[in-house]
């Protein structure tokens, strides 16, 4: 093709497209045999709630809590941040398919998305660190999770100016998806029934701590780290078109309005749900038996959850402690 180098009969581009599969290949070869072949389920002994910095935690993300203190960010990484149960997954898979769906489709069908989007803090017996796994990142930008208050982030991110994406859920809805998820998952302490888990989730004592503090921490940063997105769960599920424009400008993104559609397809909740690569149901941890990682992605699905008591508890409480800030949920769509 006249005017574009070749090399051996391809493009330049093409080249460099190669180069990065072929390193993709490599992490994947690296990381993936010690997850398929961890601990098996029934190994996994639950961890008690212990109170860690300030907040209550399990010592599967506080056993390597040095590394992940001195974790080196670059500037161009992208952190997804989340109180857990919020769309992290959501968000982590639509930011995957913005930069690397076609550069490198492959990635789609052959590794998972917890491997292509770390978890900074994880450390599981037999599985890469979440560290481990983002300094092997091939991808730039790398694309890193992390479900840390927003005071506990490695300094780093904050020292490199790199963007924030932070995705918020109501409470009464991250409260259900929170009890369900502890639930089915080993790495979290032993469940208790919904009545019980209620009132520890307003008192804050759930891994990562209390979620009031959580969302209004980074509500909070926003105010002055202008590279932070603040996403709202129920805004996605309404508009996820929209939502995904308004992430392409925050990244600086001129993302064709038809790749911005098939992603919007390819990111509906039903999709992910069937789609190994993001369901989950490849982590051992993990117990479908009780309940699905992917549950139903709903806006008021708590109201099949509380009690008219519960909710007028709830409410009272939610009142004390948002008095204070400008942020505001929908609980309905």
């Amino acid at each position: 093709m006249p005017g574009i180098p070749q090399l051996q009969g391809r493009t330049l581009k093409q080249a460099a497209v190669d180069k990065s599969r072929d390193k993709l290949k490599k992490f994947t070869f690296a990381v993936e045999s010690p997850i398929t072949h961890c601990t098996a389920l029934n190994s996994i002994k639950r961890p008690e709630l212990i109170e860690f910095e300030g907040i209550s935690m399990v010592h599967f993300f506080t056993d390597n809590w040095e590394n992940v203190q001195n974790f080196q960010a670059r500037p161009d990484d992208i952190l997804i941040a989340t109180y857990p149960k919020a769309g992290t997954t959501w968000a982590s898979y639509i930011l995957d398919l913005l930069y690397f769906g076609n550069t490198a489709p492959e990635r789609q069908t052959s590794v998972p998305i917890y491997m292509r989007v770390p978890f900074i803090e994880s450390h599981f017996p037999g599985i890469p660190s979440g560290v481990a796994l983002a300094e092997k990142l091939p991808t730039k930008p790398r694309l890193i999770k992390t479900h840390l208050p927003v005071q506990l982030v490695p300094k780093s991110f904050w020292e490199q100016n790199c963007k924030v994406v932070y995705v918020a859920r109501n409470a009464k809805d991250n409260a259900v998806s929170y009890y369900h998820f502890e639930r089915m998952n080993m790495g979290q302490p032993e469940p208790v029934d919904w009545n019980n888990f209620l009132q520890m989730f307003m008192d804050g004592k759930k891994v990562f701590g209390p979620w009031y503090d959580h969302v209004c921490g980074y509500w909070e940063k926003k105010q002055t780290y202008s590279n932070l997105h603040y996403m709202f769960f129920e805004d996605m599920v309404e508009d996820t078109g929209l939502e995904v424009e308004r992430l392409c400008s925050f990244l600086g993104l001129s993302t064709p309005i038809e790749e911005r559609e098939k992603i919007t397809k390819s990111t509906h909740f039903d999709v992910m749900k069937g789609n190994k690569m993001t369901n989950y149901s490849t982590v051992p941890v993990m117990d479908f038996k009780i309940s699905p990682f992917m549950r139903k992605g709903k806006v008021g699905d708590w109201k099949t959850h509380f009690t008219v008591a519960q909710n007028e508890q709830f409410d009272e409480h939610y009142k004390q402690k948002m008095k204070n800030t400008t942020l505001q949920f929908r609980t309905v769509i």
